[in-house]
């Protein structure tokens, strides 16, 4: 079986299963599948792309949430909000530095998640949390199901 087929087939099958946990939980499923998708797209693989995922991700959150009540301080002044964006949109990148920060797409992912959820982190983050485990599960089960089912010789 090919990796691709492998990978494929687990995550079809936790997809399913993460759509009942979801509402089991009471998750966000879409910000679930956010979750998923910042592992899946972390160029670090196994526990420590994980590591990488979850922080980046979370303080994609918490830099949605100053962006959040940073804007409201002055409503009037909406060039204030603008101005707290950009640079905040700085410091998400430039945190890249530090190695346990340096997905950028991460960190963007967990602040449109913030975004969408309208800033109900207490929403968000647990669903991107669980996002990112069951993304790990089926990533790596699927590596693991194609390492222990090879794929036929071609003659």
């Amino acid at each position: 079986m090919s990796t691709l087929v492998a990978i494929a087939l687990t995550t079809g099958i936790l997809s399913g299963i993460w759509g009942w946990v979801a509402v089991t939980w009471s998750l966000l499923s879409w910000a679930g599948f956010l979750g998923c998708t910042a592992y899946f797209a972390c160029p670090q693989g196994g526990v420590k792309g994980l590591g990488i995922s979850l922080c980046t991700v979370m303080s994609g959150v918490f830099w949605a949430e100053v962006i959040i009540y940073g804007s409201q301080l002055s409503p009037e002044w909406a060039m204030l909000g603008y101005l707290l964006t950009g640079v905040v949109a700085f410091v998400m990148c430039i945190q890249a530095k530090s190695q346990w920060l340096s997905f950028v797409p991460g960190t963007f992912i967990g602040a449109c998640s913030t975004f969408a959820g309208q800033g109900d982190w207490q929403a968000v983050s647990p669903s991107l949390l669980v996002g990112l485990l069951f993304g790990y599960a089926m990533k790596n089960s699927g590596l693991l199901l194609a390492e222990r089912w090879p794929q036929p010789k071609k003659s």
